[in-house]
């Protein structure tokens, strides 16, 4: 037998460390080629890194949460063959899934749900050890504490054997088809405890969110907008071209009016670089669009809208939302935006105050659309209307200049007519 040691490898970009994040394997394990062994993550992506080989593994480089030379141990494993020891760099990355670098993230006050009583039949359980931590996300495990499922009872079918919101669901059918005893009690106490270490994309997220509010000169301004025209507008066109271009949301509409106030208000589409003292003011338009998914927001990005159609934008829109997703968002994907665009759909709230995405200098928060009575030359008219919540960096955008901007969007989301008038 023979012990192949790999080493971290250089993912490029000149980075010179990397954070461990998690590990998919413990001392003991069997495994295969190409199956994933860790997490590491970068400034921009967190990547999985593959076994290049067959055997076990009997010695692991680090703990979760620490910084990695590249070039440093990650891993040993025991493989057949002469005694000899094998040295390798991990081989390149299979599968990257996206971080959020410098966006606004928005938390959502809400009451913590009651948990569930757990079926009083389970699903198909698995053979855990009851301190052994399953693989799962961080909104995996919120999920299960919602449902009231220990997570070593689950079985994943994910990579590596993580575990799913498909099998959170599963488990808890199959627990509901068999269950024949009466349900537990509503409210029972909980005095558990789960400490979450702040490791991998969630400190990379909190990094950036600390790094923009403490170097940028943040302001918000808010704004109401009756869209009641331009969702007339985009019933319209969905009933009349939904089939065979696909559904139209607001966001293509709001990209397009974006980029047509862009061309009064250039100073909005740049980036500030604080340590050279350089404003950046680009032709191009690359709207970043931040997307929620199970590992944390991000912000993918559509590029060169100021040269795409509406449903050209909505089509993009869609596909980098599930890349991101379902982390298969490139690097590039991810970066390059020159302002960015945030949304919370239905739960948009009445005002929020995003944080900038660094080092943009701008950026617009869209609120949820609600119904309300308003004052039309001189009738009551029921209106759907619209806040945009924007943030901008104060050292570089001037109070006026960023309130019409807002004015801008307003008038050309209002009359939407306008949005297509070259």
């Amino acid at each position: 037998m023979g012990t192949h040691v790999i080493k971290m490898p250089d993912i490029g970009e000149g980075i010179a460390e990397v954070e461990l994040s998690q590990w998919h394997v413990k001392v003991g394990d069997l495994v295969v080629e190409d199956q994933v062994l860790a997490d590491v993550m970068t400034d921009k992506a967190m990547v999985d890194i593959p076994s290049p080989v067959h055997g076990k593994v009997i010695a692991l480089g680090g703990q979760p949460g620490e910084v990695m030379a590249v070039g440093s141990v990650l891993i040993s494993i025991e493989v057949e063959g002469a005694g000899n020891l094998k040295e390798s760099a991990a081989p390149a990355p299979v599968k990257e899934a996206p971080v959020a670098p410098k966006v606004e993230t928005i938390v959502e006050n809400k009451p913590a749900a009651a948990p569930r009583p757990a079926p009083a039949c389970q699903g198909p359980v698995v053979a855990r050890e009851a301190d052994e931590r399953p693989l799962a996300s961080p909104a995996v495990r919120k999920h299960a504490l919602d449902l009231g499922i220990q997570l070593r009872l689950v079985r994943g079918t994910g990579p590596a054997g993580r575990i799913l919101h498909e099998d959170l669901e599963a488990y808890l059918a199959q627990g509901q088809a068999n269950a024949s005893a009466p349900a537990a009690a509503a409210y029972t106490q909980r005095n558990d405890e789960e400490q979450i270490q702040v490791i991998g994309m969630r400190r990379k997220i909190a990094q950036r969110m600390q790094d923009a509010t403490q170097r940028a000169a943040h302001f918000s301004y808010v704004e109401e907008i009756d869209v009641t025209a331009i969702e007339e507008l985009r019933a319209h066109l969905n009933e009349k071209h939904g089939a065979s271009r696909g559904k139209l949301t607001l966001l293509p509409f709001l990209v397009r009016a974006l980029v047509v106030a862009l061309r009064d208000f250039p100073q909005m589409n740049a980036r500030y670089d604080d340590e050279a003292q350089v404003i950046t003011r680009l032709g191009a338009v690359h709207v970043g669009v931040a997307t929620q998914s199970d590992v944390g927001l991000m912000v993918p990005v559509v590029r060169h809208a100021e040269a795409r159609s509406l449903w050209d934008s909505a089509a993009e829109i869609s596909r980098l939302a599930n890349a991101a997703r379902n982390g298969k968002a490139s690097r590039d994907e991810l970066s390059g935006s020159t302002i960015t665009l945030t949304s919370l759909g239905a739960l948009g709230g009445i005002v929020s105050t995003p944080v900038l995405n660094l080092p943009e200098v701008a950026i617009v928060g869209v609120n949820k659309i609600v119904e309300r009575p308003m004052v039309v030359k001189g009738q009551v008219v029921i209106r759907k209307m619209m806040n945009l919540s924007s943030s901008f960096d104060h050292r570089v955008v001037d109070g006026m200049d960023a309130a019409l901007f807002i004015q801008a969007i307003r008038g050309l989301l209002e009359q939407p007519a306008t949005l297509f008038v070259e």
